[in-house]
């Protein structure tokens, strides 16, 4: 039997509540969502791998149908490496909607053969890893847009 796979890939610097709205919401769609943590050396993260890697597990601990991965390079090489056969992706608006359909396309040029599909769900949350980043450096109370185990 063919298990739907999907990879939610990101940097979750940190995870956010509009991360696991989507993945959470999302479940009932896929066999299985490998959380995929994008290391990336040009990418200056403000929390290591391995943090943001133990705030996901810690958040979704008992979630039989996720699994956590770290990868690097390009994400629809790491879909096959997992087999999966979707790439889930959240929007919040249509700067996402514009920014992911290019990568939709370059994605279905470089995989023709295997045809990865793009699945996008619809964010309930307005809120990104970097404007967290910013409430983070400048004291606000950043724990009302993520989940409770992230915490500095």
């Amino acid at each position: 039997m063919n298990k739907k796979i999907a990879v939610f890939p990101g940097s979750f610097d940190p995870i956010t509540l509009g991360h696991y709205d989507v993945i959470v919401r999302s479940l009932n769609l896929f066999d299985k969502i490998v959380i995929a943590i994008g290391k990336n050396s040009e990418k200056n993260n403000m929390f290591s791998i391995n943090r943001r890697k133990e705030w996901i597990q810690k958040t979704f601990l008992g979630f039989s149908k996720i699994e956590i991965d770290l990868f690097q390079g390009m994400t629809i090489s790491f879909c096959r490496k997992k087999k999966a056969k979707f790439i889930l992706r959240g929007l919040r608006d249509q700067l996402d909607f514009e920014f992911e359909r290019k990568v939709f396309y370059v994605n279905r040029e470089l995989e023709k053969k295997n045809c990865i599909e793009t699945v996008f769900i619809l964010g309930k949350y307005y809120i990104s890893s970097r404007i967290v980043r910013e409430i983070m450096k400048n004291g606000g109370d950043y724990t009302i847009f993520v989940p409770p185990y992230v915490r500095i």
